[in-house]
């Protein structure tokens, strides 16, 4: 019997790799390669090749779960619904609305996202709302909506990177954390274009750059005022250009001479000739870029990190011409679309914001309620998180597992174990699941249709492919049963089309616009970039709120969606780019006598985030089993430490215990941890929360800790 295959997109990484999955004869899914989609081109890495694992019943939740004397049972699906209704009502009469918090994830899809957040605003009636994607890479929206008017993660198109003349890459190790991306850098090289990585780690990435940095962990801003400083003294600015087209110059400029090439060499690590020869790479080609990552932007200053990286783009001409500009790697596999619509604590669909009153009528007239009845801006992430238990007495929780992920994640877990009622939607039982009062068992990628959009403001179409096991619903299913029990009958559909569409009628005339775009053009399409408005009968751009147009091909007067911003003009009121002055600062928590290292984290290529599904994959876990201290021989031996042996890392917030990993891949006065286990190799035990100002980004790249040896291994 011959199985037909559906062309879909990986569950994982925001780069949304295509590929195909169909049904095998005797059961199972096959996972196969799917050239034509043009980001990566058939290429998957160890995650996409194995993600149809975690479909088989054995590998994922197939019943609720209800708690009864103290453990989890399996229940019926209008025993669970119930429950969670119930004690949503109870804790909203006794409490307030703000009393109930949702908490959601960059994994959702936009139709997810979006009645997410409709859910909490129209039926919960709370403002206490936000999701894990403020995790990564808040930062970077900020600094880029600051200096841009507008935040999209690319502004260009991943096939621009290889016909550019150098790119910087600060803080990203996408060689394992975004395997199939590494080819357009390779390309790039090929090309004749350089590569400049910033990274305290000479990771797999850094060993393919032309010239690799190597800053003590919170001083890349520091190391951008120090570029730009030498970009003023040696004449290398675009004077045409900033006068043009960028405001602020002086100020920004004044700041940075204030960096002085040597200063920074003290502070950073990274020597002057180091500095001198990175500014001759990327002022001398015609074209240059500046991607950024998690390095800089989980920083307490983050939002001013990438923001003196921006400086260094203006400054040089580098931004709204082709070929150049600054861009962000969003991380997870819908980062940019799930903080478009709605999940987001200040922000409405269609990248709006919350306490604009033009905003919030437009919403109000789509769903239908008056725009008076919409809560304000909520908490930022951490900020719900740390008030669970206190303010916030119930809490529903949509595809993500802050237990492993959230920073000084012992306090997260306490607080979760302190709230009255936590319901919990989830494809795995994973480890904040088995703190809930109720599990509901949720359909993923390959059972469903939704879209996604990917780290370049490309919208894509995931399609159902597989039948879900029975006993599994989808989120959107999970919403509509909650808000007919809260008394609301309609607005909440369970068919991901139609959600788009209202979807549509909500972004229309907003900055994320998507009303141009349908599924039948995202199929037919390979995805659609935002903004794409749609185009009224007389061939103009609309913003009509009305109904959208039937879904359909897209017709020749149909706007084309926008694969790269700002060549004609930035999305400010005047039309230019905003230079912020800004100066260097230590990081919320430095080195001291008690604690006299850098920790430092981040991800390995086999296991994702906070591994609540890869670590349910044999072979991932085969290659990556467990967490790791990575430490300097120098460090090593000062601790009397061999490979292998136990180390305790501690820090202000608690303690974990890994085995040693011994390379001359990293600075010797800082240690590395992944993040993607439980227990007492859990990473985050050690994060530090302190939060940016700007962006409410935890500082997860830098914390003060001790390392101690525990001996050898038994």
């Amino acid at each position: 019997m011959e199985t037909t295959s559906t062309p879909t997109h990986c569950p994982y990484c925001a780069l949304q790799c295509g590929m195909n999955i169909a049904p095998l004869p005797q059961g199972g899914v096959e996972v196969t390669e799917r050239p034509d989609f043009p980001v990566n081109r058939g290429a998957l890495c160890g995650k996409g090749r194995t993600a149809a694992q975690v479909l088989s019943p054995a590998a994922r939740l197939t019943s609720p779960l209800v708690r009864s004397g103290g453990r989890l049972v399996e229940a019926g699906w209008d025993e669970a619904l119930d429950r969670i209704a119930g004690a949503l009502s109870s804790v909203r009469a006794h409490g307030g609305p703000d009393a109930v918090g949702v908490f959601g994830g960059g994994g959702l899809t936009n139709e997810k996202a979006y009645g997410l957040g409709k859910f909490a605003r129209v039926v919960l009636g709370t403002s206490q709302i936000d999701y894990n994607g403020r995790f990564c890479m808040s930062s970077a929206a900020a600094a880029g909506t600051r200096a841009f008017g507008l935040d999209r993660g690319l502004p260009f198109p991943l096939e621009d990177i290889p016909r550019t003349g150098c790119v910087v890459l600060v803080g990203s190790n996408l060689a394992e954390t975004m395997p199939p991306s590494l080819r357009f850098f390779s390309e790039l090289r090929d090309n004749g274009g350089t590569l400049i990585v910033v990274d305290p780690r000479r990771t797999k990435t850094a060993e393919q750059a032309d010239l690799h940095l190597a800053p003590r962990p919170g001083t890349d801003l520091a190391l951008a005022l120090g570029l730009l400083h030498l970009v003023v003294a040696e004449g290398r600015t675009d004077e045409e250009y900033i006068q043009e087209r960028t405001s602020g110059w002086e100020e920004a400029r004044a700041a940075a001479m204030a960096h002085w090439p040597e200063y920074v060499e003290r502070i950073t690590g990274v020597s002057v000739p180091q500095l001198r020869q990175a500014v001759r790479m990327f002022c001398e080609p015609e074209s240059a870029m500046v991607l950024t990552a998690r390095g800089p932007e989980q920083q307490s200053k983050g939002t001013d990190t990438v923001g003196a990286w921006i400086n260094l783009c203006l400054a040089t001409g580098r931004a709204g011409r082709p070929l150049s500009g600054y861009g962000c790697l969003t991380g997870q596999g819908n980062g940019q679309g799930g903080r478009e619509h709605g999940q987001k604590a200040d922000q409405l669909p269609g990248y709006r914001k919350l306490e604009d009153p033009a905003a919030r009528r437009h919403v109000a007239e789509v769903w239908g309620v008056d725009p008076d009845s919409l809560p304000g801006p909520g908490r930022s992430a951490y900020e719900l998180l740390d008030a669970l238990g206190t303010d916030i007495r119930a809490l529903l929780l949509m595809g993500s597992n802050p237990v492993v992920s959230a920073p000084r994640a012992a306090h997260v877990e306490e607080r979760l174990r302190s709230l009255d009622f936590l319901a919990v939607c989830d494809v795995v039982l994973s480890e904040t699941a088995e703190l809930a009062d109720v599990v509901l068992p949720v359909t993923q990628w390959a059972e469903e249709t939704g879209t996604t959009t990917s780290l370049e403001g490309r919208v894509l179409l995931r399609r159902r492919a597989v039948a879900p096991p029975p006993g599994v619903r989808s989120d959107l299913e999970v919403l509509h049963g909650l808000a007919t029990r809260l008394g609301v009958e309609k607005g909440f559909p369970t068919d991901p089309e139609e959600v788009f569409g209202e979807l549509r009628r909500a972004s229309a005339g907003g900055p994320a616009d998507y009303s141009g775009i349908t599924y039948r053009r995202l199929a037919d399409e390979n995805g659609v970039f935002w903004p794409c408005p749609e185009v009224s009968a007389q061939g103009a751009a609309g913003t009509a709120t009305g109904t959208a147009a039937p879904d359909g091909p897209a017709s020749p007067s149909a706007h084309p969606g926008t694969p790269r911003l700002f060549l004609d003009r930035f999305t400010t009121d005047d039309g230019r780019a905003r230079f912020v002055a800004v100066a260097h600062r230590a990081s919320a928590e430095e080195p001291d006598a008690e604690y006299p290292l850098l920790l430092t984290t981040g991800r390995v290529v086999s296991q994702y985030q906070s591994g609540a599904q890869t670590r349910r994959v044999a072979e991932l876990n085969a290659a990556a089993p467990g967490p790791f201290v990575e430490l300097h021989p120098r460090l090593a031996a000062r601790l009397g430490a061999a490979e292998g042996d136990p180390l305790a890392v501690i820090s202000r917030r608690g303690r974990a215990v890994a085995p040693a990993r011994i390379t001359t891949a990293i600075r010797p006065d800082t240690v590395f941890m992944p993040f993607h286990w439980p227990g007492e190799g859990r990473a985050n035990t050690l994060t530090n929360p302190a939060l940016e100002p700007t962006s409410k980004m935890p500082e997860f790249k830098t914390c003060a800790v001790r390392v101690e040896p525990l001996g050898p291994q038994a």
